[in-house]
């Protein structure tokens, strides 16, 4: 089967690279160049028909990943799906399946068959739900049952996989002594803290990396490596317990790129704009500039119903400091499962976030795209506007609503200041 980064150093350049480098713009042989590094990463299992793959790294574009999933209290697959729809028309690069209800390996199939994009699990979720069905408490699984998990989502074609790596006694020992008002808020993290706390032993997922490398190399899986220790809340932004972790993932990420494994390391979490350039930067330099991604970061605390929007303020920000992959946030984080309009809003504001960072980073077909929605906006031409927008459908409905003329929005209407001046300044 064939692998990317196998290619790529054997000077090879393959078909998703092509693609990847047509739909950026950019030179194929850069791309392949980065790839070959562990500097970007195509993802695109092997056994994963019938998508578009999508870069992430250095030299690409900033990409957007929405999640969507069941949970125990909502199993829903038709919302699911038009969860889906409503990512992917609203300009997701990604989707995660994140589900923990339901039929899981029936749900992913369905998700994976319907997505036009790369998809993206937790496959730890999956191994302490099908225990808990057992009748079992999450901390009696077994680590061969983590393993099955992670080949049976290789088997299925999924692209990357969220597996956190860097939650081990040494990284859990350092965030107890430090303490924390938020402990862990990441769901796999806390799975596996609480089973290596229980069993006195170490993550088996650390322990076995090589087993890991073994099953991503076979079907050409990115292995992103989860901030299980990210801190959930401003106070313990950039604590002992992130940082030992991130240390560990370098350490992990070197191995995994070593053995022809892609990789991309995810970050924080919840943390102040004064923080972020700096954790962007130790990020690049502890992992040798693997692709990052972030969730975020929510930049404050305080606005429940808004965390899409306080979400974008920080990833647009981490974007221009070296983020290549922002994980949305829905108007629904911290208050409740997001149904459709909520997914669609939060790939909304992350999109927005990633082009800030694009235009930022000097990225020509950002600018590009400013450019010519300057130009429309200049001529009043309502139809070239709508076509460069983001979100052309708001643009649409907010001058239906306001039944108003091609030539004039309703801010200054006859006194709109282009009008007025379009001709005077000709002559």
């Amino acid at each position: 089967m064939k692998n990317q980064l196998t290619a790529a150093r054997e000077g090879k350049i393959t078909q998703e690279m092509k693609r990847v480098a047509k739909d950026e713009g950019i030179d194929v042989n850069i791309l392949r160049d980065n790839v070959a590094a562990g500097k970007a990463t195509i993802l695109a299992n092997n056994r994963h028909k019938g998508f578009v793959p999508k870069g992430v790294g250095k030299g690409l574009s900033v990409k957007v990943n929405a999640n969507i999933g069941t949970s125990p209290e909502r199993v829903d697959i038709k919302e699911e799906l038009k969860k889906l729809k409503m990512a992917c028309d609203a300009g997701a690069d990604a989707v995660m399946d994140l589900s923990t209800g339901g039929n899981l390996d029936e749900i992913r199939k369905i998700i994976m068959k319907e997505a036009q994009i790369p998809i993206g699990t937790v496959p730890i979720y999956q191994a302490a739900v099908d225990t808990v069905k057992k009748k079992k408490p999450v901390t009696s699984m077994d680590p061969n049952q983590i393993f099955d998990v992670i080949e049976k989502h290789g088997v299925d074609g999924v692209d990357f996989v969220t597996v956190h790596c860097g939650v081990t006694q040494s990284s859990l020992a350092r965030l107890k002594k430090q303490g924390r008002i938020t402990d862990i808020v990441s769901r796999g993290g806390a799975f596996l803290a609480e089973w290596m706390i229980v069993n006195k032993k170490e993550n088996p997922l650390y322990e076995q990396f090589d087993r890991l490398i073994k099953i991503a190399k076979k079907y050409d899986m990115t292995i992103s490596l989860g901030d299980g220790l990210r801190p959930g809340c401003i106070a313990d932004a950039t604590d002992r317990g992130q940082i030992e972790e991130l240390v560990i993932l370098g350490e992990l990420c070197a191995e995994a790129i070593e053995n022809g494994v892609q990789v991309m390391i995810e970050g924080p979490g919840h943390m102040p704009i004064n923080q972020i350039e700096t954790n962007m930067v130790l990020q690049k330099r502890l992992c040798n500039d693997a692709p990052f991604y972030v969730l975020g970061p929510l930049v404050t605390d305080i606005a429940p119903g808004y965390d899409h929007i306080t979400s974008a303020i920080g990833g647009a920000i981490a974007g221009y400091y070296g983020a290549d992959f922002l994980c949305y946030v829905t108007p629904s984080e911290h208050l409740g499962l997001p149904n459709p309009q909520d997914v669609r809003e939060g790939v909304i504001v992350t999109k927005i976030a990633a082009h800030a960072a694009d235009l930022a980073r000097g990225n020509e077909k950002a600018l590009a795209r400013d450019k010519a929605m300057s130009t429309y906006r200049m001529a009043l031409d309502w139809k070239g506007q709508i076509k460069c927008a983001i979100d052309p459908d708001k643009i649409i409905q907010f001058r239906k609503d306001r039944n108003l003329k091609d030539d004039v929005c309703s801010m200054c209407g006859e006194f709109c200041s282009m009008k007025r001046m379009k001709d005077h300044l000709k002559k």
